[in-house]
């Protein structure tokens, strides 16, 4: 499938599911002082537009160096998802003082990968630079414009915890465990697949 640019950023910004994350973004900096919230945002856009460059650019060099493919990318993933999942179903109890904001801190996981950079978004990103490796400057600023949008989404996601309340964001962040959780199963079964098909 030839790709332009819109198509492609279409296609970027519904794999990275900006949208979808708000939960994730909001529990991220539910402990994360508010001066430290721009911060803490510009940061983890940062490693995710890094984290997609690198694989937009040198994805494909880095899996055959390590002898990697794109089904162990894709379990891998699986795994890290489903982890974060159950922890968003059952959340850790325990005493949640006022000490260390920066302890509690979201840093690179879950936010920046792999709810931003995700394995489906690492291999995207391959998949759109490997298929026209012309248009490179074309696929670098459409990835620019995605983590754009999940940047403006993850500043406003506070707000709409005010608004909604925290029983609502509660249930919305299990609801959407849940969902990640199918999810998860869903990459783990289909890597899982990919990989067994050629041995039987």
């Amino acid at each position: 499938m030839e790709h332009t640019f819109i198509s492609a950023t279409v296609l970027l910004i519904l794999i990275t599911d900006p949208l979808g994350n708000i939960p994730i973004f909001i529990s991220g900096l539910q402990k994360v002082h508010p001066s430290r919230r721009l911060t803490v945002v510009f940061r983890e856009c940062a490693i995710a537009f890094g984290a997609l460059l690198f694989f937009m650019l040198f994805g494909r060099s880095f899996l055959g160096l390590l002898h990697l493919t794109d089904e162990s990318l894709r379990v891998a993933g699986g795994v890290i998802l489903f982890m974060i999942a159950i922890r968003m179903i059952f959340p850790p109890e325990g005493p949640s003082g006022g000490k260390g904001h920066n302890a509690r801190e979201p840093f690179i996981v879950p936010i920046a990968i792999p709810m931003i950079a995700g394995p489906s978004a690492m291999a995207t990103v391959m998949l759109i630079a490997h298929g026209s490796p012309n248009k490179l400057l074309v696929w670098i600023t459409a990835l620019v414009i995605t983590i754009s949008v999940s940047m403006i989404v993850f500043l406003s996601s506070v707000k709409m915890k005010e608004i909604l309340g925290e029983q609502v964001i509660q249930a919305i962040e299990r609801l959407m465990g849940l969902v990640l959780c199918a999810l998860a199963v869903e990459m783990l079964l289909r890597g899982l697949a990919a990989y067994l098909r050629p041995l039987i």
